[in-house]
């Protein structure tokens, strides 16, 4: 008997459904003036499974803001979060961190 399983592929359109998703940390640039932090925020609330989160400016220059926003919950929706945060203008440039699973797990860096 051959059995055929197939596991959906994780990509942002599909909001990484096989993962539960309890930490994300992001790097967000936005432009100098729009959007503000306060819209960022407002729409980053709106997500499903967003518990916490934590808006952080890193660099400013001439043009962009830079931040690192981390945000908390339970089975966080990836792509909704993305989706979120660039719907206001601002990029999502990388994830930084990411828990994943039945509880959270924090990063013990290593002494030498």
């Amino acid at each position: 008997m051959q059995h055929s399983f197939r596991k959906q592929k994780d990509t942002p359109e599909t909001g990484h459904s096989s993962m539960h998703i309890r930490r994300i940390v992001l790097d967000v640039d936005k432009s100098f003036s729009l959007p503000s932090l306060l819209d960022i925020a407002k729409s980053i609330d709106k997500v499903a499974g967003v518990e916490a989160f934590n808006i952080t400016v890193t660099e400013i220059d001439m043009e962009t803001v830079g931040t690192v926003t981390t945000v908390e919950g339970n089975n966080i929706d990836y792509a909704a979060l993305v989706k979120a945060i660039e719907t206001t203008g601002a990029v999502v440039h990388s994830v930084d961190e990411l828990v994943v699973g039945s509880h959270m797990v924090e990063f013990i860096r290593r002494r030498r």
